[in-house]
């Protein structure tokens, strides 16, 4: 085993991908711009190249672009090429899959990688993904990430994406889901480890009695800059939608970010942006917004960005903590988010991340 396999096989590892067919329902490794590893251990669930499933889906192009722009800016201009390659992900009609199906997109030696994803729960179903973005210690460059999904009437997506990148990479992630009638789309993001930028919002549109739920948990280490939000636009009566955010600044530059737009009366939304400075230089900055385009609708936000109160601190001494094991436990408490409706094995890989984090704080 070379020592460039055995420093990506670790990599995997830093983001949940297991390469175990008893704990995944199928697997999508991509490198640069080739896809390495694909396989299928689940009937009723479609994993494949986006180059493929358009050679054997004709239908395929109507989902590509239909949710985002291609001009919608720079980055997205320069994904739309012909080089471009991605994951397809899709559960057939009322399949329900626990186990989540996993994907990686690994940055070795392009200076560009460029990723158009398409993923779809078809009416009725169920959809677990567990999606990890990393990068080779090497690497120098940037990561264009375009993913749309779409979640069908009476259909449920977790997503779930952990980024460990290296301080010398950018990562400009693009992404937007439509969530149908009756249809619940979860949306879970973790980066822990050092990289130069991030710059993401996704946005999902939000319909007659469905819902969006909005996780995250960000640390920005010295060096690190990262600009990340969510967006929900509230389109029919019994919309619904959650943006829960934790922010810690260890040196690093935030700025978290939350929108929830009202568009129909009947519709609920709620914000709630906390962060954390744990280092004279770090720099957090929220902006939570509201936008209620008809009456008779509940939108709600909370933020606020604090350190930790010495009197907390001295609580735990006193209890037998030091002052290190007292820091450590506020923290590790503070980016602990209760997730809705998501399944047991995917919040062991969060919690298992956040825990492997701890030592860095």
């Amino acid at each position: 085993m070379s020592e460039g396999y055995d420093i990506d096989r670790e990599k995997l590892r830093e983001v949940g991908i297991e390469l175990d067919p008893k704990k995944r329902s199928a697997t999508f490794i991509q490198q640069d711009q080739e896809v390495r590893n694909v396989a299928t251990f689940y009937e009723g669930v479609e994993v494949m190249s986006i180059r493929d499933a358009m050679k054997k889906y004709d239908w395929v192009k109507d989902y590509f672009w239909r949710i985002l722009r291609r001009d919608q800016d720079e980055f997205t201009k320069e994904a739309d090429s012909e080089d471009v390659n991605g994951y397809f992900i899709r559960a057939l009609p009322n399949v329900k899959v626990e186990i989540p199906v996993e994907a990686c997109l690994f940055l070795h030696r392009a200076r560009t990688q460029k990723v158009h994803n398409i993923v779809i729960a078809e009416e009725g179903s169920e959809l677990n993904i567990l999606t990890g973005c990393t990068s080779h210690p090497s690497a120098v460059g940037m990561h264009i990430g375009v993913s749309e999904f779409f979640v069908k009437r009476n259909a449920k997506l977790s997503f779930t994406m952990i980024h460990s990148w290296h301080n010398k990479i950018e990562v400009r992630p693009r992404s937007a889901a439509i969530v149908e009638e009756n249809a619940t789309f979860i949306s879970n993001y973790i980066l822990l480890n050092p990289v130069k930028l991030v710059q993401m919002y996704p946005t999902s549109y939000v319909y007659r009695n469905s819902r969006a739920i909005f996780n995250s948990v960000i640390v920005a280490l010295e060096g690190s800059v990262v600009d990340s939000g969510s967006r929900a636009v509230l389109k029919e009566p019994g919309a619904t939608a959650e943006i829960i955010s934790r922010t810690i600044s260890k040196g690093g530059k935030i700025t978290a970010r939350g929108q929830i737009i009202g568009e129909s009366e009947g519709v609920k939304g709620h914000l709630e942006c906390k962060g954390l400075i744990l280092s004279e230089n770090g720099d957090i900055t929220a902006i939570p917004e509201l936008i209620a385009r008809k009456p008779n609708l509940e939108l709600s936000h909370e933020a606020a960005i604090g350190k930790i109160a010495e009197e907390e601190i001295f609580y735990l001494m006193s209890r037998g903590m030091s002052r290190d094991e007292a820091v450590s436990a506020i923290v590790r408490g503070f980016m602990e988010i209760e997730i809705k409706g998501l399944p047991e094995v995917l919040k062991r890989t969060i919690d298992k991340a956040i825990e492997d984090m701890k030592d860095a704080l």
